[in-house]
């Protein structure tokens, strides 16, 4: 997977994020001799300190990176930095109309409207996922609590795991030469078969366009994001800064979720540059790092997804098609135990995707939801600033 490009900053500007208050103090302090804490620079400075606290949690935890779970953390934090920048907006809507606002607000926007396709390619590999999880279940069925596993129920079992290997490689044409290498190993030489079953996968389509690309649309986000300068920081007191983590939080999500879930023309390419300086920058990067070197291991380098359950799928599946050629019949008790052993592994796995992806699912249609609203609110704040 190509590597992302995640850069610091030797900008003099690299600790706005823990300076909002000097910044704009010394400022004042130079006019008036005197400053006091006002309300907007105490939201400010707890915006980015809550930012870094959810960071923080999210890069704690190791060995659930990249799965279920851990991309519902990653959404739920998402939610939550929306909904408090949406509150910091709400409660400055004057200064939304007046520069450097209404340009930064204005970019912000546009970049929300980008990640929106990036919410409903999301949620079409959620649905990818979903008919991989209902052959999982033929092989459950086939092969779980039988009294006797024969070659019939083997059949029925390979015949899934047939089309789930061909679900699971990528749309170039070397991978359906070497679905066709694969079925041959299980004596299932069909080319005709081979394009009907591919093609029933890609006719699941993606509600974006066909031309429509993942990794184009995260450069579209990241596009000209920078630090604010600090004449707009001062001239916004202060808000510059929190457009600018939001922007940051913006990428990184929907970044890391092209990462993890199937999307169409994957890809990790986008320039994020982020002052190391900033309080929430540390965790982030951090992040970024693993997930991107996730991305380099040998076995990750082509999978549809980063996805942690993606792996386990393909781990449990690859072991169910070599115990599958290598068994004979009638089954020894030795080589049955550790066939029951495998559909054992295969159906906790699916026991995850199945409790996990719905609720998934929901909370990317709510990101969807939130960024829709919260960008209307703005732009009918601005609306009513430039007026007055």
């Amino acid at each position: 997977m190509p590597a992302t490009d995640f850069q610091g900053s030797s900008s003099p500007l690299s600790n706005i994020g823990r300076s909002i208050l000097a910044l704009r103090r010394d400022q004042v302090h130079s006019m008036e001799g005197t400053h006091e804490v006002t309300g907007l620079e105490r939201e400010l400075e707890a915006f980015q300190r809550q930012v870094t606290e959810r960071f923080q949690q999210l890069s704690s935890g190791s060995s659930e990176l990249l799965s279920l779970s851990w991309i519902r953390k990653l959404l739920d934090v998402f939610l939550c930095c929306q909904e408090e920048f949406r509150a910091i907006l709400f409660n400055n809507k004057a200064s939304l109309g007046r520069a450097p606002m209404d340009r930064l607000i204005g970019e912000f926007f546009e970049r929300s409207v980008k990640a929106l396709d990036v919410c409903n390619a999301i949620r079409d590999g959620i649905e990818h996922i979903r008919q991989w999880q209902k052959l999982l279940e033929i092989v459950l069925c086939a092969l779980d609590n039988q009294r006797t596993l024969g070659e019939g129920q083997f059949r029925r079992a390979k015949k899934a795991l047939i089309d789930l290997a061909i679900g699971m490689l990528d749309e170039r044409d070397s991978s359906v030469s070497s679905v066709a290498h694969r079925n041959r190993s299980f004596g299932r030489n069909n080319a005709s078969r081979e394009h009907r079953s591919l093609g029933h996968f890609r006719s699941l389509s993606w509600s974006v366009s066909r031309s429509w690309s993942a990794a184009r649309q995260l450069q579209a986000i990241g596009n000209n994001l920078a630090p604010p300068k600090a004449n707009d920081i001062v001239a916004s007191r202060g808000l510059a800064v929190a457009v600018f983590t939001m922007n940051s939080v913006l990428l990184f999500v929907m970044w890391a979720l092209v990462a993890a879930i199937p999307c169409q023309d994957r890809g990790l390419q986008v320039h994020f540059s982020i002052p190391r300086n900033f309080s929430w920058a540390v965790p982030m990067l951090s992040l970024h790092d693993r997930i991107l070197e996730e991305s380099r291991r040998r076995d990750r380098r082509n999978a549809c997804g980063l996805l942690k359950e993606i792996h386990q799928i393909e781990k449990c599946t690859r072991h169910m098609n070599e115990l599958g050629d290598s068994v004979h019949f009638p089954l020894t008790e030795e080589r049955e135990a550790e066939v029951r052993q495998r559909v054992q592994e295969l159906g906790q796995v699916c026991q995850a995707i199945k409790s996990g992806l719905d609720p998934l699912e929901r909370q990317v249609r709510e990101v969807f939801h939130r960024i829709v609203r919260s960008r209307t609110e703005g732009l009918e704040s601005m609306g009513r600033a430039n007026h007055e």
